[in-house]
């Protein structure tokens, strides 16, 4: 039986991705725990979510501190009173200043494929609308572990699908979001097989051990 992990999950909205983790745990893909969803905002629906899988719940909003390092702090904190293995950014809209112990254990999906289409500002359909715009063929999802920057951590894997001439924002998002729905739950059972080793700005996937 593959080791089970401790998660924590910080959402900024519907929570979305959040479902899909809860939905990979309860058919056994994952063997995971969310110990604790945080949320940036009171009014995300993710909150709701989590409450209806009976998984704690807290509130850290960005507007009741300073600046990112203070909200960062506050994370953390909220974080630490849980025995978390791996932390979650999913659908979360806030810069998340990791400290160093954090490191290679919090990881981000991101609806495009970096290096393009990412950094500040570009989040849900904005990234989509950027890619249909651009006039790329291809699009996706990438899933990275986390540093102190948007969308820049060693990149652990990525899916791709086809950009059509008459797909839309929201028919692409809808095409991402499946592989995103694959992708995810595939990068932290790779976590928790212990098969992702950071070299440099890379990732090398271990093959399964026999």
């Amino acid at each position: 039986m593959p080791k089970t992990i401790d998660l924590a999950v910080l959402i900024s909205g519907g929570g979305s991705t959040l479902q899909n983790l809860i939905d990979r745990i309860c058919d056994d893909f994952l063997h995971a725990q969310i110990k604790i969803v945080l949320s940036s905002s009171s009014k995300a629906y993710g909150l709701k979510r989590a409450e209806q899988n009976r998984i704690p719940t807290t509130l850290v909003e960005f507007a009741d501190y300073k600046n990112t390092e203070e909200f960062s702090n506050a994370i953390v904190k909220e974080i630490e009173t849980h025995p978390i293995d791996l932390v979650i950014l999913a659908g979360f809209l806030h810069l998340f200043k990791i400290p160093d112990k954090y490191i290679g254990k919090v990881m981000n999906i991101h609806p495009g494929l970096i290096p393009s289409f990412c950094g500040k500002g570009y989040y849900g359909n904005r990234v989509h609308r950027a890619v249909i715009e651009s006039g790329v063929k291809v699009s996706g999802c990438t899933v990275h572990f986390v540093d102190n920057e948007y969308d820049r951590g060693p990149i652990i894997l990525q899916r791709t699908v086809p950009v059509l001439y008459d797909d839309t924002p929201d028919t692409l998002s809808e095409k991402v979001f499946k592989e995103e729905c694959i992708a995810y739950p595939e990068a932290i059972r790779l976590f928790a097989e212990g098969r992702l080793e950071i070299i440099g700005r890379r990732v090398r996937v271990e093959k399964p051990k026999s």
